[in-house]
């Protein structure tokens, strides 16, 4: 089985246009997309920022650059722990996400539905 981050008992958070803009505009970067992955799959834990960034074999000062980003979209949780800075994926964030998307974009367009897997031919 591969790695599965598991559901969490999170709901998402309900975001203003301007708020949902913000995330996927942050998103519309890779860099910033990997790292994001990085932070969820990371779980609530979270992930020691110098680490994310060895791991993505990037430089700090882009490292900062890009998680500076995803702080402000409101997609990532930064704070010191001790000695450490630590990232966390702000899930109710990214269900927001998601959940603007799907609802208050798509809403009465069947075609763009969102099947489960169960449900997929």
């Amino acid at each position: 089985m591969k790695n599965r981050v598991k559901s969490s008992p999170v709901p998402p958070k309900s975001l203003t246009e301007a708020e949902a803009a913000d995330g996927f505009a942050a998103l519309g970067n890779r860099a910033r997309l990997r790292l994001l992955r990085l932070f969820v799959r990371a779980g609530g834990e979270g992930l020691n920022v110098g680490d994310a960034g060895r791991l993505m074999e990037m430089p700090a000062s882009t490292l900062a650059h890009h998680l500076a980003a995803l702080v402000r979209a409101g997609l990532v949780i930064q704070e010191k722990r001790g000695r450490e800075v630590i990232g966390t994926a702000d899930y109710a964030a990214i269900k927001g996400a998601a959940a603007y998307l799907t609802e208050a974009c798509c809403a009465g367009f069947e075609d763009l539905a969102i099947e489960s897997k169960a449900g997929a031919a």
